[in-house]
C-alpha cells in the first residue's frame, strides 16, 4: 500500500528528507505516525487516525524513543496514558 488512499494524501511536506514515493503504509507505519504526530496539523492528525486508527497510533507512540514535551503531553490527554509509560520519557 503506497501513501495514497481512498482519494487521500499525506503531506508531503512532512516528509522533505526521504523519497515521498517510497513511503509504504504498512511497512513505514511507525516513521509516518512519528512525522504527523511530531510535526503535522490538525488535518494531517485526522488523516493519521483514518489510516491507522487509534488504537495503532497509541501503540507506536509509546515505543517512540524521541518525542518533543508538548507532543508527548497531547498524546498523553488524548490517549490517558501516563508520561512515564512513553519509551521517550522513562
Amino acid at each position: 500500500m503506497k501513501t495514497q488512499t481512498d482519494g487521500l494524501e499525506l503531506n508531503q511536506a512532512l516528509f522533505w528528507d526521504v523519497q515521498f514515493s517510497s513511503l509504504d503504509i504498512g511497512a513505514h507505519s511507525r516513521f509516518i505516525i512519528e512525522r504527523v504526530v511530531s510535526r503535522g496539523n490538525l488535518a494531517d492528525w485526522n488523516l493519521l487516525k483514518k489510516l491507522y486508527g487509534k488504537e495503532k497510533i497509541r501503540e507506536e507512540v509509546v515505543r517512540m524513543r524521541s518525542l518533543d514535551r508538548k507532543t508527548v503531553s497531547f498524546l498523553s490527554v488524548y490517549f490517558g496514558i501516563a508520561r512515564t509509560d512513553f519509551r521517550c520519557c522513562s
